[in-house]
């Protein structure tokens, strides 16, 4: 067991002195003046902080690889790299590619979640998304289809835990109701859909968009498109929190509208540490508010909320020290 003694915690919106006890990576308890007996290894967090890890749910890559084409030990130097900046949950996200390539890449993956904790799903951001909102080759893109998803399921060993899908393509709307059915998330993204093609998105099972904001149909005086839809829908909305993505004068905006709905990710362009100051100092918003935007509604999104988001007894003992 771990004793993690004399830290702030934060244990809903307050910082509360108290002490966390872990055991095969669970938190057991939580009390003050927790006494160790000789087999517990004890942390001394005195003058620091204990947060909840960051959830990233759209990671294609860091240290100069990426899951599309990284092998092994370069997916290991990626996965270090989150750990290092905070990151405790990470999906690690696959763009468009040949089917055997996604195929063998997705099985890398599968075997490094064994050692890697961190690895509670994968994100599949492609192939089934519209030509003219990626960056991936049109020969790589497919149409949805059932058949070829249990395809890579079955090489992720299941992992797939969220897919992101344009709703406008052929048999796109099929796919969403009978992909959200074997509990894997959906979100809308890379597409050029209208409102309405949107709406009947959501109605059939997806829950969010991903990237809110860019490689989608905007907003306009005749249609809602895919962000002006995912504003309007009781939705998520995953977006980068950088000046690059979405300038930072609609962040605020953003945050006011889709509250606990709103969930930060680094895509492939900052770290998360980096990510979280930015949604303080954009949204104007103390710390214990901004981390939610990386916790706990990013958990909500893809159904982990009983495991990971928040520190609470029988959670995995997933936290990060801070000072």
């Amino acid at each position: 067991m771990i004793l993690y003694k004399n830290g702030s915690v934060l244990i809903g919106n307050r910082l509360i002195k108290t002490d966390i006890v872990a055991n095969h990576g669970r938190i057991i308890e939580i009390a003050p003046d927790v006494v160790a007996d000789e087999q517990t290894e004890v942390v001394d967090c005195t003058n620091r902080y204990i947060l909840p890890a960051l959830v990233d749910l759209c990671s294609y890559g860091a240290a100069n690889y990426n899951f599309n084409n990284a092998d092994s030990d370069g997916m290991k130097k990626i996965l270090e790299y989150y750990i290092a900046h905070g990151v405790g949950t990470v999906f690690p996200t696959l763009k468009a590619d040949t089917d055997e390539k996604l195929c063998t890449q997705l099985a890398l993956i599968a075997t490094l979640a064994k050692d890697y904790p961190e690895i509670k799903g994968i994100h599949l951001d492609g192939p089934f998304v519209a030509p003219d909102c990626c960056d991936s080759p049109s020969c790589l893109l497919q149409k949805p289809s059932m058949d070829k998803f249990i395809t890579y399921q079955k090489a992720a060993e299941g992992k797939i835990k969220l897919i992101t899908v344009a709703p406008e393509l052929s048999n796109a709307l099929e796919f969403i109701s009978e992909v959200s059915d074997s509990k894997v998330t959906v979100s809308v993204g890379h597409s050029n859909a209208d409102g309405e093609t949107v709406t009947k998105a959501f109605k059939v099972g997806a829950k969010g968009v991903t990237d809110w904001g860019n490689v989608m149909s905007l907003l306009s005086k005749s249609d809602l498109g895919v962000a002006g839809s995912a504003l309007l829908h009781n939705c998520y909305c995953m977006t980068v929190f950088d000046e690059k993505h979405v300038n930072k004068s609609v962040l605020p905006l953003l945050q006011k509208i889709k509250g606990d709905k709103l969930a930060a990710i680094t895509a492939d362009t900052e770290d998360a540490y980096q990510g979280l100051a930015n949604v303080v100092t954009y949204c104007s918003l103390p710390l214990t508010e901004a981390i939610k935007i990386w916790t706990v509604n990013p958990a909500r999104f893809v159904g982990l909320s009983d495991l990971i988001g928040t520190i609470e007894v029988n959670k995995h003992a997933d936290f990060i020290l801070f000072g």
